[in-house]
């Protein structure tokens, strides 16, 4: 995973925002569901691009199964991240690797809403309709 230009803050996640959001896309680049669910709450409203939103564990761990299946592997590029009141808001590029080994890069930009350092609102706005 590459890091380009990071704003540093103070995190509300007991640590540094930069290291939050790694820790996080380290989870979700290795396809780890279970510690992916650790950073959200358990009623989180969960939404990939165009997709419908899913809510909570149960539905959002049937949906990470089924699209994690679907491609072979995924390597996020965070460029920036900023606080904003509710949450954080980063943007970079998401590389997903197809199973014949081809890939895919795109950029997306995600929208964190966070309480009592849970997420809960996980906005992805990004265009993997190639994939």
């Amino acid at each position: 995973m590459l890091w380009a230009k990071i704003i540093i803050f103070s995190g509300v996640f007991g640590m540094s925002d930069q290291q939050w959001i790694r820790n996080l896309f380290n989870c979700i680049d290795a396809k780890n569901t279970k510690e992916i669910l650790s950073f959200l709450d358990v009623e989180c409203a969960f939404r990939f691009g165009s997709l419908p939103p899913v809510r909570g564990h149960v539905d959002l761990t049937d949906f990470l199964s089924a699209f994690f299946g679907s491609i072979a592997a995924l390597a996020h590029t965070i460029i920036d991240i900023w606080r904003v009141p509710e949450g954080l808001v980063c943007h970079g590029l998401v590389t997903y690797t197809r199973h014949d080994g081809s890939e895919l890069t795109v950029p997306f930009s995600n929208i964190f809403k966070v309480k009592n350092k849970k997420i809960t609102d996980y906005l992805i706005f990004t265009d993997a309709s190639m994939l």
